[in-house]
């Protein structure tokens, strides 16, 4: 399984809080199964993003696991304006390993109204939008119709590992099986902090899907596509997404349940 959502560099954010920590960490991702790990610092008003020291952890980090995992590069990509911009200035400062797919992460309440127009820039430039972990997201909860339209322009979606099998509770587990249901996941990541409350562990997911989707789901989730993003390349064919390429004037989920009312009932 390959991760490309993980905050294991030491003493950057509100991840690994020191080099012991990273190396428990990786440990964990070893014995379950993880191969490969983008580590992806946050970048935003809390925690800058600092390149040149980034790339200096993580060869160290490398150094001390040795061959047992392989590490990239990437970041928690915060849509602030300055970040948005610094980014279309520098297409591969942010993204995963140099390439041109960039983790993004909306604030936890209020979406910018421009932020369609950034992803179309950002599309221009080169740059392939991850929405990380929609499924925490309650203003996107609130209006699925805004992933349909940036599923359109050509941003890919990731859940948690953790929302999948109840880890964040029982309203992210069921928004993150109706993004399975319609066919709006394109990658599982741990979005791994520590060794505890947030784990390095995909190996639950993988099973979950397996069992419920189905194997081929399961490896093009957790594996091929992941791979895609950490080595640059193009996605294999996916699946056609529920409802989200039908020009409807104006968006209707799929019937089963609406995002919002799951997330009132969780």
């Amino acid at each position: 399984m390959i991760d490309i959502h993980h905050h294991l560099l030491p003493g950057l954010d509100d991840g690994a809080r020191d080099l012991e920590t990273s190396l428990e960490m990786a440990n964990i991702a070893i014995d379950d199964g993880i191969t490969h790990i983008a580590c992806t610092p946050h970048a935003n008003s809390d925690y800058a993003f600092r390149p040149e020291k980034n790339a200096a952890l993580l060869a160290e980090l490398q150094h001390k696991i040795g061959d047992r995992l392989t590490l990239g590069s990437g970041c928690d990509f915060h849509l602030s304006f300055d970040n948005i911009e610094d980014a279309l200035a520098h297409p591969t400062k942010y993204t995963v390993n140099g390439k041109k797919y960039l983790l993004v992460e909306f604030p936890d309440f209020g979406i910018p109204q421009n932020i369609s127009a950034s992803f179309y820039e950002m599309a221009v430039a080169g740059i392939v939008p991850i929405l990380t972990h929609p499924e925490r997201n309650l203003t996107l909860m609130q209006k699925p119709e805004k992933l349909a339209q940036w599923l359109r322009m050509g941003c890919l979606v990731q859940v948690t590992a953790g929302s999948m099998v109840g880890r964040f509770g029982r309203g992210p587990q069921r928004i993150a099986r109706e993004l399975l249901d319609w066919g709006w996941v394109h990658m599982i990541a741990t979005d791994a902090h520590n060794t505890t409350s947030r784990p390095p562990v995909m190996s639950k997911a993988f099973e979950f899907l397996s069992q419920h989707y189905g194997e081929e789901t399961a490896e093009r989730l957790c594996v091929q596509n992941p791979e895609a993003v950490f080595e640059g390349k193009g996605l294999p064919e996916q699946p056609e997404p529920a409802r989200a390429f039908e020009e409807d004037e104006e968006f209707t989920a799929p019937k089963k349940r609406s995002l919002f009312s799951m997330f009132r009932r969780s």
